[in-house]
């Protein structure tokens, strides 16, 4: 199958060896978003809630342009340095998605990119029309 690179101004360009989200078939691999600012390139100066809400919508441009949106992820992956911001990104989550809800991962790590708070990755679904 043929891959096709999906690109947005909409949300940070890549910076580095990788594309914003790959789509093969029905399917879009996203990569992984943190919390900078499209226009900027810099990161939100914000605290983690409001960094969560910018990683979302960086994920929500990237599937518009890819043709979906954020209902049509089926696996969404979140790393956070610190695990007890989970249930911020659980109640800022319920203002994304709603059920049936994708498939999702938590994980802890060390750090992350420009000492980001939060970082979502996800694979997405597009239904053939």
């Amino acid at each position: 199958m043929k891959k096709q690179i999906i690109s947005t101004d909409k949300a940070p360009k890549a910076i580095g060896t990788y594309s914003q989200a790959v789509k093969v078939g029905d399917t879009v691999y996203l990569s992984g978003q943190i919390p900078l600012v499209p226009e900027t390139m810099e990161m939100l100066n914000g605290n983690v809630e409001q960094q969560i809400h910018r990683v979302f919508k960086n994920l929500a441009a990237v599937c518009e342009a890819a043709g979906g949106s954020l209902q049509d992820v089926v696996k969404l992956n979140v790393f956070l340095t610190d695990l007890s911001n989970f249930p911020i990104v659980n109640q800022v989550m319920a203002q994304y998605f709603t059920e049936p809800y994708p498939a999702r991962a938590a994980i802890g790590v060390a750090s992350l990119p420009r000492n980001a708070a939060v970082e979502m990755d996800g694979v997405m679904v597009i239904e053939k029309q």
